[in-house]
């Protein structure tokens, strides 16, 4: 996140408010999750989706260790470099890279998460405090995403597991005793070193703070003073600042905050900073498990539907160029409020089971998220527009804090938090696959795509798909005992799904639970072999705003594709607007900064009848984005800059409407494909009807 002094000025009141902070006694325990997360390591991505996960460990994440300055020069691991004095770099890069380093396998990243771990370990100093800061320098922010990589870490790795929860009870000790000392290192005091206004991170992203706790309360506090851990959360939960307020309908602003005066905005601003949002869509049912306060469901509910509905790109991007904006097409969302979003999504699921969360995670890892990194995965973008058809350095921009490279694809454009966080994006979902039905005793595929997991009894599970770009995915399982699996059936689907069994040349109809989505499957003892076809309904037309539409087709969502030419510079500086050059031989040859801009025209109008899929090439590999796309016919209209202009000098406004609308050139074919791939792209495409 920026830090920016317009926003240390105004807070929400922070305590008192009992719907969502009502203590729980501890010997109710918390609340269990309605499906239970499988331990890092024991799921394995396959096919394409290992193909991207490898390319982010040859790419940018993989080799930040290396060189970045705020992972390699960290003051975490004994260096002075830091974008804020939040010291967030470090740990978010943390965060991202353990699931990476243990899904891979990869002895390389292994050895950089675990030169890191051995580094802040081996300085955690006397009182417990995990990190380089002392005194009146300590806020809990940079510790949450530190410790969700600390936590993954000992499910994975054994042989750090009693290393690193020595270092957590220490830490959270101390973390008790700071909170009851008038919350020293949460709320703001004199003389803080973190500034009035900035302590707000990590009252807002508390949860995933209290994500780590849960875990170790549940899975490591038998020799360990549970009762204190018990206090440490409600005291955590006590000071932080309430979602539940903000997803209240009296409260919550539906319509563009662009549009509202600065009063209103400002004082709201923890909730409408949207990587805030993307963490926070989570913390009603974190809290829920520590409170048992069955209301926080509906307030769950309430954040996601009015989140996507008011402020969300119809690939499930929150649109938030910084702060939460409306549903203009020329407004960004930040990869780190994608990556927070699909973590977000991904726990709801596990925690509440409703099928509306799972859909969510895949629509934004299949169409939102790859859209924002390169094909190499050595540059990222800080934000993505809908219509895209130019990523340049912009002389006037839409944005409420962005600079004008902050649509480009590079190694710091922008803010440097993209660089350091994208990195959990792929990993985090490819760990939550697959997971434990409590209530059966079974397993479950919950976010579809290829994969296995394998279970401490032997079990094994695998899915051999091209999912999304296919609708068949295919199961061999082998287990010691008679199973119970399940296998999550997406709400787009029609109710004709089948399951086709070749040992026996069966095939039985799915019958999903309408809430969770699943479908059980009694397997016997012994090797199982089968295939789930989902019946797909076709290109659907999702309508959008200013007589627009979005394409979809499964799971995917597709953009017009614009073919464009692609220019690459030395990687700048963040910092003066982007326009300083870092110093040469910082970054290794595949870190370069790009600028793309579509060859042909951009200002397409559609007709939706004319719509067709096709299916080509090889649909194994990391090249998956081009084997399906949607032919159609379309002609050029009258379609404006927003403020004006010849398109070089903005981005495109929103198209006229209604009789407005007309065709000033030729009808022609247009082509569209799956946004992950379209990196100059329309995706709020203008409908025409052609005679």
């Amino acid at each position: 996140m920026k830090l920016d002094s317009r926003w240390n000025c105004v807070w929400i009141a922070a305590v008192g408010f009992d719907g969502l902070r009502g203590v729980m006694a501890q010997d109710e325990g918390l609340v269990p999750m309605t499906f239970e997360p499988l331990p890092l390591g024991s799921i394995k991505p396959a096919g394409w989706l290992k193909d991207q996960l490898q390319l982010s460990a040859d790419g940018l994440a993989g080799h930040e260790h290396d060189f970045y300055d705020y992972v390699a020069h960290s003051t975490w691991l004994g260096g002075t470099k830091e974008y804020s004095n939040l010291r967030e770099g470090f740990p978010y890069w943390f965060n991202g890279l353990v699931p990476l380093a243990y899904l891979l396998d990869d002895s390389r990243l292994l050895d950089q998460v675990r030169s890191a771990a051995d580094y802040v370990l081996g300085h955690q100093q006397d009182d417990g405090w995990l990190g380089p800061e002392k005194g009146n320098e300590r806020n809990f922010w940079g510790r949450m995403p530190f410790f969700l990589g600390l936590m993954n870490m000992a499910d994975a790795d054994k042989t750090y597991e009693r290393k690193i929860m020595d270092a957590l009870w220490k830490s959270s000790g101390l973390m008790n005793s700071m909170l009851r000392d008038n919350y020293t290192g949460y709320h703001y005091h004199d003389g803080d070193k973190v500034g009035q206004g900035d302590e707000q991170w990590g009252r807002v992203r508390v949860q995933d703070m209290l994500i780590t706790l849960q875990w170790m309360y549940e899975f490591h506090s038998d020799s360990h003073n549970a009762t204190q851990l018990w206090e440490t959360m409600d005291l955590l939960i006590k000071g932080s600042l309430n979602w539940a307020d903000w997803y209240n309908a009296e409260t919550y602003i539906k319509q563009d905050l662009n549009t509202l005066p600065v009063s209103i905005t400002e004082p709201l601003f923890p909730y409408t900073h949207g990587v805030n949002v993307g963490q926070g869509l989570k913390a009603p049912a974190v809290f829920r498990r520590h409170t048992h306060n069955t209301s926080l469901i509906r307030t769950t509910q309430d954040a996601v539907s009015w989140t996507f509905q008011h402020h969300a790109s119809a690939s499930g991007a929150i649109l938030a160029d910084e702060r939460l904006a409306g549903l203009a097409p020329y407004y960004g969302s930040e990869t780190c409020t994608l990556v927070e979003t699909m973590f977000s999504l991904s726990y709801l699921y596990q925690a509440l089971g409703d099928n509306t969360y799972a859909d969510l995670c895949e629509k934004i890892a299949y169409n939102a998220f790859p859209v924002q990194m390169s094909k190499d995965w050595w540059a990222r973008q800080y934000v993505s527009q809908p219509n895209q058809p130019y990523s340049e350095n912009l002389t006037k921009t839409p944005f409420w804090n962005v600079n004008s490279w902050g649509q480009t694809y590079g190694l710091e454009t922008d803010y440097p938090c993209c660089t350091v966080n994208h990195g959990q994006g792929y990993p985090k979902f490819a760990a939550a696959m697959f997971v434990q039905v409590p209530d059966s005793g079974g397993h479950a595929h919950a976010l579809l795509g290829p994969g296995s997991v394998t279970l401490d009894d032997g079990t094994s599970i695998a899915c051999t798909t091209t999912y999304p770009f296919s609708n068949t995915l295919t199961y061999t399982i082998t287990s010691p005992t008679a199973l119970n699996f399940y296998m999550r059936i997406p709400a787009w689907t029609l109710p004709n799904s089948t399951l086709l069994f070749p040992s026996t040349n069966t095939s039985h109809p799915v019958s999903p639970d309408p809430y969770s989505g699943l479908h059980a499957v009694s397997l016997p003892p012994g090797p199982s072999t089968f295939s789930l076809t989902l019946s797909n309904p076709g290109i659907r037309v999702e309508q959008r705003a200013n007589d627009t539409v979005a394409i979809h087709y499964g799971a995917l969502v597709f953009a017009l594709a614009l073919p464009y030419i692609a220019t690459s510079s030395p990687p700048k500086a963040y910092g003066g607007g982007g326009n300083e050059g870092l110093p040469e031989g910082y970054a290794p040859e595949e870190a370069r900064d790009w600028v793309m801009r579509s060859e042909g025209e951009w200002r397409w109008g559609v007709d939706v009848r004319t719509l067709e899929v096709h299916y080509g090439g090889d649909m194994e590999g990391g090249e998956v984005w081009g084997k399906v796309w949607i032919s159609g016919r379309g002609c050029e209209i009258e379609w404006g800059v927003l403020g004006g202009g010849d398109g070089e000098e903005g981005v495109p406004d929103v198209p006229p409407t209604g009789g407005e609308r007309r065709c000033v050139g030729g009808v022609g074919e247009v082509r569209l494909e799956p946004l992950g791939g379209a990196k100059v792209h329309v995706l709020d495409i203008p409908v025409v009807e052609l005679d």
